[in-house]
């Protein structure tokens, strides 16, 4: 799954890259979250929670019906 889910990422780094940030995979945890660390000037970023919730979960969502959800770790 994990492998699958860095895939995932992969599509979406492109995006946050554009703009001067990118998106680091940390962990899937045995409760099916997606733990990710934003990097570069996501970090800070006041839309950091809407880049996560907007385009993070809900593409690995739509790809993988198992994640439960997704969370930005420090």
């Amino acid at each position: 799954m994990e492998e699958k889910i860095r895939d995932g990422i992969e599509k979406i780094r492109p995006f946050l890259q554009r703009d001067g940030g990118d998106i680091e995979f940390v962990e899937y945890t045995d409760d099916n979250i997606v733990k990710v660390r934003l990097l570069g000037h996501c970090v800070g970023c006041p839309h950091r929670q809407a880049t996560i919730n907007g385009m993070v979960a809900q593409v690995l969502q739509e790809s993988y019906p198992e994640v439960a959800g997704v969370v930005a770790v420090d």
